[in-house]
């Protein structure tokens, strides 16, 4: 049986832009045996706008057989999000933009 979700969530506020970021997904393993990491889920408080959607990698090593035992659950550490927020907008994601989702591919945890 599935694990239920954690409620992680927070607001903060990154050059001049009142943010509300929650965790979308956590780890989860898709049909053909992979693994995907988790996702948080980020957008402009009170107003719609463009949403950043954070991609970490799996903390699961990829080996062949199957997995009876769920994997820890890694760690989320706002300031960690934080930064990682500040890369995506480096990137090229505007929060006062429109138009569809900007998805940020994350190279390290958010631990």
């Amino acid at each position: 049986m599935p694990r239920a979700k954690r409620s992680l969530e927070s607001a903060v506020t990154i050059d001049g832009f009142p943010l509300i970021w929650h965790l979308h997904r956590e780890e989860q393993r898709l049909a053909d045996q992979e693994w995907r990491g988790i996702s948080i889920h980020v957008r402009v408080a009170e107003i719609v706008r463009r949403e950043l959607f954070l991609e970490y990698p799996t903390t699961v090593a990829q080996k062949a057989g199957w997995m009876r035992i769920e994997p820890p659950r890694p760690t989320v550490t706002p300031t960690k999000v934080e930064e990682h927020i500040r890369e995506a907008m480096a990137a090229g994601w505007n929060p006062d933009s429109r138009g569809k989702p900007f998805v940020y591919h994350v190279a390290e945890l958010p631990s």
